[in-house]
């Protein structure tokens, strides 16, 4: 029987997987939060679908997203990077990245860790939704608008309200399945 999903998910397995394994997981993991903020900024303007597919080139093309490696980039790196067809070839992007890593670092510095800083936006815990179809889930919250503005705030780019709240779903810091999906309740 055919698992029922969110209406956001097409039929490509790389897609169904990245639903089913990843989306609203709550993620603790400094690096791994990085790696969704770039990406999530890297959406910008495009389907998350484009960026999930490109996903392997940009962890190859930005040393994995270690932020201490990508803070380092120079303008060598950055026009490596604008010839790599396997990523976004946004100049403003691929910049804001090093941008992002610095800011990134120094927001690790002063809380201890970027899961401490970035988590405090929801209290600390997921916050549950009970939405019943792709209409009900909203493009922003106050929680997004809140985290967009602390973050430009810190000098944080491609960080507005919506790529704010399209990563705290990603991240599990908002759980907005459907509620007729089958990871509704965090099965597996």
């Amino acid at each position: 029987m055919e698992k029922s999903r969110c209406g956001w998910v097409n039929e490509d397995p790389l897609y169904q997987q990245y639903h089913d394994e990843e989306w609203g997981v709550p993620v603790h993991d400094d690096q791994k939060l990085f790696e969704m903020l770039i990406l999530e900024g890297a959406q910008a303007g495009l389907s998350w679908y484009t960026v999930l597919k490109k996903r392997e080139a940009y962890r190859e093309a930005f040393d994995r997203f270690d932020p201490e490696k990508v803070a380092a980039y120079d303008d060598a790196k950055v026009a490596e990077l604008l010839s790599n067809e396997g990523i976004i070839r946004n100049r403003l992007k691929v910049q804001s990245t090093i941008t992002n890593a610095k800011a990134f670092l120094s927001v690790q510095k002063e809380f201890g860790s970027f899961d401490a800083y970035i988590w405090q936006f929801v209290g600390g815990a997921p916050l549950v939704h009970h939405r019943e179809s792709l209409k009900d889930v909203p493009a922003s919250t106050p929680q997004s608008d809140a985290m967009s503005k602390d973050l430009r705030k810190r000098g944080f780019k491609f960080v507005g309200t919506t790529i704010c709240y399209a990563f705290m779903q990603a991240t599990g810091m908002v759980n907005d399945h459907t509620v007729s999906c089958f990871r509704y309740n965090g099965d597996h």
